[in-house]
């Protein structure tokens, strides 16, 4: 590799809120926001809508999606008119 040109290759915290679960990795993802993990380090941690945790196709479970009925209001915005 070519030294100065890649980005710093680091620790990150990934964390799963809805789901309460975060796992340690590395990437070149970085956050001001820090948490202490299991051992003791402080890491920075990156905060996703869904992981492997609460992704309805490895949990088998599955979510409501259009809470705002966004399905009807398309229908009724682009419905053809006759």
């Amino acid at each position: 590799m070519r030294p100065d040109i890649h980005p710093p290759y680091h620790p990150v915290v990934f964390r799963d809120r809805a789901a309460d679960f975060a796992f340690l990795t590395r990437s070149t993802a970085t956050s001001d926001t820090t948490i202490e993990w299991e051992d003791g380090n402080t890491y920075p941690v990156i905060d996703v809508e869904i992981s492997s945790a609460s992704h309805p196709f490895y949990t088998g479970q599955s979510r409501v999606v259009d809470t705002a009925g966004r399905v009807e209001r398309f229908n009724r915005r682009y419905a053809r008119t006759r």
